[in-house]
């Protein structure tokens, strides 16, 4: 269930805040009215973490907080007091009473749960299966460089997707948004003057609100210090200048575990087709790899024994797309699957001369590929 936060405060609003705030995670949250029942539920629940209000009927939370510092059971769960009074004396005295820290009301739920965070681990909720997104939903990232030209070419670069960018130029700016509009990826420039891009990455990671959303660098490509840097303090991925469009899609996909086996694999009556775009980089092979083996044994499962993979877009081959095409051939047989070829004229030439597909025959169009396997699977009746 995760850690459990035991509020104490007589305001009923007060409380509603509290658990709204920490609603997103993993955690349980306990309630009181004041100090005497906030001892109670301390004493049966043992909570990771007390929030304490200081004023309050019956009993008052700097009496609460006295009687669990005399208690070897409550001592050492730690107290973050909840504080109308801000004075060089009240926050002397807080400190002497063992608090582990204290907010000023009123407050912002970003602020209550990033006291907490530091104190405990808050971990989010997972989101239902149902809203896991695919690579062509509305994806929000932030740009943390100086370099007006390296927006513009992002912007441009990621024009043919559905996903906007906001561009920053200074650390600070990239909190400020963070507080108010959490974006999915956040992409910082490691040229930063004074190392303000390995500054800003710790102060993300450091706040409860940011600590899990992925950060890739942005580095020259000849950097391989400042790279090495970057790996070794946890960036979710590098990305190089000049900046490969494809390359940063994929990183983006990765970081996020975006469905983008839609854009190859589409189930069509009893068969299964896998489609190649006109162009096949290593980032796009290295897609259809990863979601290769999955989607077919997902239409096996499903009752499909057909395939067809079409390669008749391709505007050329290379050893890199045949060994991938060889490796989907392989599974068919090892799956017992009907498999058809569709080939542009490229992909012809270059499979002829190849000892493993010399002998691959390719049909003309997707007709004739269909007809094909209904014809073995005549033969095979």
């Amino acid at each position: 269930m995760g850690p459990k936060i035991l509020t104490v405060d007589d305001s009923k609003t007060i409380r509603a805040i509290v658990a709204r705030a920490f609603k997103p995670f993993l955690c349980e949250v306990l309630e009181a009215e004041d100090g005497l029942e906030g001892l109670v539920v301390a004493n049966r629940e043992k909570p990771d973490v007390i929030l304490l209000d200081c004023m309050m009927p019956v009993m008052d939370g700097m009496e609460m907080l006295a009687k669990m510092k005399s208690n070897p059971e409550h001592r050492n769960i730690p107290v973050v007091m909840l504080t109308a009074e801000s004075t060089p004396e009240r926050v002397v005295k807080l400190a002497r009473l063992g608090v582990r820290d204290y907010l000023i009301k009123p407050f912002r739920e970003e602020a209550l749960v990033d006291r907490v965070g530091r104190i405990v681990e808050l971990k989010k909720k997972r989101e239902p299966a149902s809203k896991a997104k695919r690579f062509d939903d509305p994806i929000h990232l932030l740009l943390v460089d100086n370099k007006p030209a390296i927006l513009d070419q992002l912007q441009t670069g990621l024009s043919d997707t559905r996903w906007s960018i906001k561009g920053v130029s200074q650390p600070g700016e990239a909190v400020d948004y963070c507080s108010r509009k959490l974006p999915e990826v956040v992409m910082i420039s490691l040229s930063l003057p004074e190392n303000a891009g390995f500054m800003l990455f710790e102060m993300l990671r450091a706040s409860v609100k940011t600590k899990t959303i992925p950060i890739l660098a942005l580095s020259v490509k000849t950097a391989a210090d400042e790279q090495s840097r970057a790996q070794q303090a946890g960036f979710t991925g590098i990305v190089t200048k000049p900046i490969d469009m494809d390359e940063l899609k994929a990183k983006i996909t990765r970081a996020l575990g975006l469905d983008t086996s839609y854009r190859y694999f589409q189930c069509e009556k009893d068969l299964l087709l896998v489609r190649f775009p006109p162009v096949v980089t290593q980032p796009i092979a290295n897609d259809i790899s990863i979601n290769l083996r999955p989607r077919i044994c997902e239409a096996v499962d499903a009752g499909l024994c057909k395939l067809i993979m079409d390669l008749s877009q391709l505007k050329a081959a290379d050893v890199v797309l045949i060994e991938l095409a060889i490796s989907i051939v392989q599974l068919c047989r090892e799956m017992e699957i009907r498999y058809s070829l569709i080939g542009s004229e490229p992909v012809r030439r270059e499979c002829r001369n190849l000892q493993e597909t010399k002998d691959w025959e390719f049909a003309v169009d997707y007709d004739e590929a269909l007809a094909s396997l209904d014809e073995t699977e005549k033969a095979q009746a």
